[in-house]
């Protein structure tokens, strides 16, 4: 009986130990994957609307985020705002790993502008560019916002003058029902989406349309615009996956050739 209860009493320990080996391999396994578990810090530019926004990111995180909402003065102050990210940057010791920039369609002037920015950086710095469609980020800040069921369709809109507007759909796990395009709207635009599905319309180019997408399904949300911190998680996976674009060929998502219009103001009377 003595002997048993001795074996007993070893088996136990012995036990005991192996599983605290378990446990100590798997903490170990964990700590691997997680510090060798890339983590990158970003810069997120957003022009490609009247919006002009700048994010910082640094694991997932922001850090540093600025945004001029008061018309397109893209030109002068996006360089403000890069050059304060760049010496949050340096106060806190980090280094930048790669730009991303909302690639359009939109604003041809806009979307130039946070380009040659965004590629003038990453030449710079020798760092990977990542371009994010601009569509997507404002389909990706309603998803996170929660201000929609899971069941509903998104349509961001971005206005393309009179009745035309860029436009794609997703579901809420961002993935494209419709592809992105120029569509002129009518009573007719998305009558077959809209006949099974309910559809949340967003962006400047949604309310000049809901006078004219009357339907039941149709839902229509103000104030949503495309912004850098939007970016983040997106422009994150991208950097992850090695998702990048040539720096030296890339160019903007346009959709539309730009057309030079003259101010009516500019223009000389006749003789």
């Amino acid at each position: 009986m003595k002997t048993d209860r001795a074996y007993m009493r070893i088996y136990v320990c012995f036990l005991f130990r192996l599983m605290k080996l378990y446990y100590y391999a798997n903490y170990l396994i964990l700590h691997f994957i997680l510090s060798n578990k890339t983590m990158a810090c970003i810069l997120n530019i957003e022009t490609a609307t009247n919006i002009c926004s700048v994010a910082l990111s640094q694991n997932g995180n922001i850090i540093y985020q600025r945004e001029e909402t008061k018309g397109p003065s893209h030109a002068s102050v996006l360089g403000v705002f890069v050059n304060d990210a760049i010496t949050e940057i340096r106060n806190y010791n980090i280094q930048l790993d790669a730009v991303a920039v909302s690639c359009g369609p939109g604003s041809y002037t806009g979307l130039r502008i946070g380009v040659s920015e965004a590629k003038g950086i990453c030449f710079g710095m020798d760092i990977p560019l990542i371009a994010i469609e601009t569509l997507t980020i404002m389909a990706a800040g309603v998803v996170k916002s929660n201000l929609v069921q899971n069941d509903c369709l998104l349509c961001p809109m971005i206005d393309a003058r009179r009745m035309e507007v860029y436009d794609a759909v997703f579901d809420n796990g961002l993935n494209k029902i419709k592809e992105v395009s120029a569509d002129i709207i009518d009573d007719s635009s998305f009558a077959n989406i809209l006949k099974q599905n309910k559809v949340v319309f967003f962006g400047n180019g949604a309310e000049k349309c809901k006078e004219t997408l009357k339907n039941t399904n149709a839902i229509f949300l103000d104030n949503i615009h495309p912004h850098a911190t939007n970016m983040v998680d997106l422009a994150e996976l991208a950097y992850q996956e090695n998702n990048f674009v040539d720096v030296a060929y890339f160019e903007p998502f346009y959709l539309k050739e730009f057309v030079a219009t003259t101010p009516k103001n500019k223009v000389l009377p006749q003789r």
